[in-house]
């Protein structure tokens, strides 16, 4: 849409008001509202200010004024909001009008850009896969003589013998059983059908959604493939959707990788392609089908995993979901067909328009401006340098004994080593211009001091079990 067709549609359908939408740098939306009579033609060209020395990890208070700038393209009536348009935007700074270096949406365009720059493609395509939970009741606290959490489903395995939930029918889903159950075990499946309906017709385009394994409300909705920032923005509209459809019927989403201990944690695989002059770059006659660029961007992001997880799965609850036998990798291999594997090249993808990877070590939790652009660039670094991902592995990982799986490399235990791979290994994002020094540098700090230290200082519930009567 133009600035021209956004105002038409506000007064085709009557809008009272623009909501103004941007990502803030840890990876939460973020939003003001403005009368429909506010916004004009040249308020896409100028932007609207606003304070960003109250956003995390921007401005400081001395120089805090900055500008959002709507995207027409973004254009959404918001199904949730009486009367309100909704637009994503980019952020600029008053003064200079340019491009805010820690805007992550902006990071995701330079990206783009120095794609194209390189000649080697002009799109990369993007299909995100999250998952998420949606439960009854949820209470935490934290304070300084006491923490802890409860979490509550009508599905929880818990409630089978009665609990604070329990319905007396018997149809609670299994631990770890809750791939693809039906009604009425699958208790959301008309509350997931409203969320793939609802994103239709907010234009996002949905290809399917299910129960996914774990008991308590686990769910998936799958976006089909778009370019790098599109897909991105898609995701943010989506999460965005998911957590308002789930409040409508009383309950409450999460993309929280980790909730449930000893049960399956939430992904966000990420399917990954390069095409140039409208024609896939991924196809070949090689390993999977695979072409050799394919192979060298493969590469690229198994030698660059362990930073790349640092934007990627960007939180201290995300390394609690890299435990063996539940489904997420715990060693940088790549495999045809094999789950198990970091990278997966999908069976089902016979067609050359259709062959792409499957980054499996991403969770929703993540910025995915952020962490689509640090795949791009570790992909595209391996092409430039012709990286070599070494053999695949073919075998369960799981039931590996303990000394060949010792060849593999594994991916980080924790957020603090994966922002400590990052520290060391981020040349490569920094090329274009696309991360700069100033973003990583913040990142580092965000996450250490706001993050990993603050998790570190607290006891932990389980300490009390281990310790308490030592």
């Amino acid at each position: 849409m133009t600035p021209r067709e956004v105002l038409a549609l506000c007064r085709q359908k009557e809008i009272q008001a623009v909501d103004l939408r941007f990502m803030d740098f840890p990876g939460m939306q973020k939003h003001f509202t403005i009368p429909v009579d506010a916004l004009d033609e040249q308020s896409f060209e100028d932007g609207l200010t606003f304070d960003g020395s109250s956003i995390h990890g921007w401005q400081a208070i001395n120089e805090s004024d900055m500008l959002v700038v709507p995207q027409p393209e973004t254009a959404m009536i918001d199904p949730f909001m009486a009367s309100t348009l909704a637009m994503t935007c980019n952020i600029q700074d008053p003064i200079t009008r340019s491009d805010y270096n820690r805007d992550p949406r902006n990071v995701a365009r330079k990206a783009e850009v120095y794609m194209r720059s390189t000649g080697i493609a002009d799109i990369a395509y993007f299909g995100l896969e999250p998952e998420f939970f949606v439960f009854d009741q949820v209470r935490f606290d934290q304070n300084e003589h006491e923490g802890f959490y409860h979490l509550d489903s009508v599905e929880g395995e818990w409630n089978r013998g009665g609990g604070d939930l329990g319905t007396g029918r018997g149809q609670q889903v299994r631990r770890r059983e809750g791939y693809f159950p039906m009604p009425p075990t699958d208790s959301l499946q008309e509350l997931r059908t409203e969320i793939m309906l609802t994103a239709k017709e907010c234009g996002i385009d949905v290809i399917g959604q299910h129960h996914e394994v774990a008991t308590a409300g686990q769910c998936e909705v799958d976006l089909k493939f778009a370019p790098l920032l599109a897909a991105a923005d898609a995701l943010l509209c989506l999460k965005y959707l998911i957590k308002n459809v789930a409040a409508k019927h009383g309950k409450t989403a999460t993309f929280m990788p980790k909730p449930i201990w000893n049960d399956n944690g939430s992904g966000l695989h990420m399917h990954f392609s390069l095409w140039k002059s409208g024609e896939p770059l991924f196809s070949g006659s090689g390993y999977g089908g695979m072409s050799e660029l394919a192979m060298h961007a493969i590469g690229g992001i198994l030698k660059h995993a362990p930073a790349i997880l640092a934007f990627s799965c960007p939180t201290t609850n995300s390394y609690k979901r890299f435990v063996p036998g539940f489904d997420a990798p715990v060693n940088l291999t790549y495999s045809f067909r094999n789950r198990s594997a970091a990278i997966r090249i999908p069976v089902h993808a016979s067609s050359s328009e259709s062959r792409r990877i499957e980054f499996r070590c991403p969770d929703p939790a993540c910025n995915p401006y952020l962490a689509n652009a640090a795949v791009l660039m570790a992909a595209l670094d391996g092409i430039q340098k012709k990286i070599d991902p070494g053999m695949p592995l073919d075998k369960d990982v799981y039931d590996l004994p303990t000394e060949e799986l010792g060849e593999y490399p594994k991916v980080p235990t924790s957020l603090a080593e994966a922002v400590e791979a990052l520290r060391n290994d981020h040349d490569f994002l920094l090329r274009g211009d696309v991360f700069t020094e100033d973003v990583i540098d913040t990142w580092i700090w965000y996450k250490t001091e706001r993050e990993i230290e603050a998790v570190r200082q607290r006891p932990h519930p389980w300490e009390f079990a281990l310790y308490y009567d030592a």
